[in-house]
C-alpha cells in the first residue's frame, strides 16, 4: 500500500511538474517547436487574422498583410460614419470596414485587439492565466469590459488547457508590432 501510495505521489507531483513546465514556456517565450506550431495551428483555424490582422487588396481580393500579422485595427485608420438608422439596439446586423478589423452593431463599434506581444499596445505584459481567464471569460483580463462581437471567445474558451497555452506560447512568439488600438465605443 504504501509503495503504491509513493507512485501516486510521484505521479502526480510529475503531472505537476509538466503542467508548470508549459506554463512557464509559455510565460518565458521559450516554448517547444511543437508547441509554437500547435499554437499557430490553433490560430489559423479559429480565423484569427480574419479579424485580427489588416488585409492588403490583391487581385484575389483581400488577404491578410503579414507584415501586421495580428496587430489589430489600425490606430491610424479613420472609421467611415455609420448611416443613420443603419444599425440599432433593436435592428440586427452589423457593418464593417474593408479589412475587417472594426466592426459596428447594435453593442456600439468594436475594434480588434492588438494580439503582438507588444508590451505597451499588445499582450506582451499578459501572462498564461490573464490570456486563460480572459478567453473563458469574455472579459478582459478576466475581469474588465465584455470582449464584443463578433470575437468568438466563447469558441476559444472551449480549449484545454494545452491547447490554451500552445495558442499563448504562438502570439508571444511573433514579432511584436506597437500598434494602440482604440477602445470600444458604445451603442448611441
Amino acid at each position: 500500500m504504501r509503495i503504491n501510495a509513493l507512485g501516486n505521489g510521484i505521479a502526480l507531483l510529475v503531472g505537476l511538474a509538466l503542467v508548470s513546465s508549459q506554463v512557464a514556456l509559455a510565460e518565458t517565450g521559450r516554448a517547444s517547436k511543437e508547441q509554437l506550431r500547435r499554437g499557430q495551428y490553433l490560430a489559423g483555424f479559429g480565423g484569427c487574422s480574419d479579424c485580427h490582422t489588416p488585409k492588403l487588396m490583391t487581385p484575389k481580393g483581400p488577404a491578410p498583410d503579414q507584415s501586421r500579422l495580428l496587430s489589430g485595427h489600425p490606430a491610424n485608420m479613420q472609421l467611415p460614419t455609420v448611416p443613420q438608422g443603419a444599425i440599432g439596439p433593436t435592428q440586427w446586423g452589423a457593418l464593417t470596414t474593408n479589412d475587417l478589423t472594426a466592426w459596428a452593431g447594435p453593442w456600439g463599434t468594436s475594434f480588434a485587439a492588438n494580439l503582438t506581444p507588444d508590451k505597451e499596445t499588445g499582450l506582451g505584459s499578459w501572462t498564461l492565466e490573464q490570456f486563460s481567464k480572459t478567453m473563458r471569460t469574455g472579459k478582459h483580463l478576466g475581469v474588465g469590459r465584455d470582449l464584443l462581437p463578433p470575437m468568438p471567445w466563447f469558441d476559444v474558451a472551449v480549449l484545454n488547457d494545452q491547447d490554451m497555452s500552445a495558442l499563448f506560447a504562438y502570439l508571444k512568439s511573433l514579432k511584436p508590432i506597437a500598434n494602440l488600438v482604440p477602445a470600444p465605443v458604445p451603442p448611441k
